[in-house]
């Protein structure tokens, strides 16, 4: 087994020392849900699917009818009822009789098979097949899904339109979520100037600041502007704590070093704990890590595409642990 890297150590050890789930839960509308994260396990409140049915088109036969089926001796059925979708139940038919049956159809329970369309001759009121067909063949039985009580979906998952779907099968209107966390983004640099504004010979415009902004969003989080910080150290402190107090997370991009001095690695250690200083990864030495009262604080290259997968492998991360999610930590590309 190969030595993890220096890039997935700090990750590990980032990771661990964020608080697990230190948000709190709130209710969701399910069709407001997407990209949140479940707070609590939801339960199947009954079985999915709510009734053994059919899962083709075609026809309802008794099994034994069919067992001696072959090219040489076809055996024939007569059609006496059909059921559908939203029928409350399948007509009774006997031996060597057969109902046609529309997928999503209610079935009985016991020996029958359903024989697919494709596969029977039909000749007005009746048909022949030319092999034997299993017991309960394309039958879903009742609970095969999920079963009464059982686990739906597991706290701490990020949903997606998949989960949507099911819960949304459950008859469940409703889910308690972990709340979105409010990340601060401070733009770093005495370069740095708004994007909006014209470019004078040796400014930067911020780019960084809508990017990360996007990519918060993207998270599952709400972005707040904390604005572009010129390299002043004292200033920048107090506005990271101010920032603190309204914040679940604070997410810096460039100003890793100024005159010599590391700037902002200095300026983790000033509100809160320093637990990463820097990393070996392309960008150099920008990412720095560390976190306040139990918030996290990124910091991230100013280079925007560094920026960007500086946030990507630890923001995310970070953001994981806050709302409690237990995906995996996020792999290097």
């Amino acid at each position: 087994m190969s030595e993890p890297s220096p890039l997935n150590e700090a990750q590990r050890k980032f990771s661990d020392a964020i608080p697990f789930r230190r948000l709190n839960s709130e209710s969701c509308a399910l069709e407001q849900s997407l990209g949140r994260v479940t707070a609590r396990d939801i339960s199947a409140p009954e079985d999915l699917p709510a009734y053994t049915r059919a899962i083709v088109e075609g026809f309802l036969i008794h099994t034994e009818d069919g067992a001696g089926a072959s090219e040489e001796k076809p055996v024939s059925f007569r059609i006496v009822g059909a059921v559908k979708p939203g029928d409350r139940q399948c007509p009774a038919f006997k031996r060597g009789q057969a109902v046609r049956i529309a997928t999503g159809s209610l079935a009985p329970d016991g020996a029958y098979s359903s024989v697919r369309a494709w596969e029977a001759k039909e000749d007005g009121d009746t048909f022949t097949i030319t092999r034997p067909f299993p017991p309960r063949f394309f039958i879903e039985e009742k609970g095969c899904d999920l079963k009464q009580g059982a686990v739906a979906l597991p706290a701490g998952t990020c949903v997606d339109a998949a989960a949507i779907g099911t819960i949304a099968a459950l008859g469940i209107p409703r889910i308690d979520v972990s709340t979105r966390a409010k990340v601060t983004i401070f733009a770093s640099g005495d370069e740095v100037i708004p994007y909006t504004q014209a470019l004078t010979p040796g400014a930067i415009r911020d780019s960084n600041t809508l990017m990360l902004a996007a990519a918060v969003t993207a998270a599952g989080a709400s972005p707040l502007t904390g604005g572009i910080m010129n390299d002043d150290f004292d200033a920048f402190v107090a506005a990271v704590r101010k920032a603190l107090e309204g914040s679940d997370m604070i997410l810096i991009s460039g100003g890793t070093a100024v005159g010599g001095r590391d700037f902002i690695s200095d300026l983790v250690k000033a509100v809160g704990e320093l637990v990463i200083d820097g990393v070996p990864m392309r960008s150099g030495r920008p990412l720095i890590m560390g976190h306040a009262q139990g918030k996290p604080i990124v910091c991230v290259a100013g280079h925007p595409p560094e920026a960007l997968r500086g946030f990507r492998l630890f923001g995310a991360a970070a953001l994981n642990r806050l709302t409690g999610c237990t995906a995996e930590l996020p792999k290097d590309e």
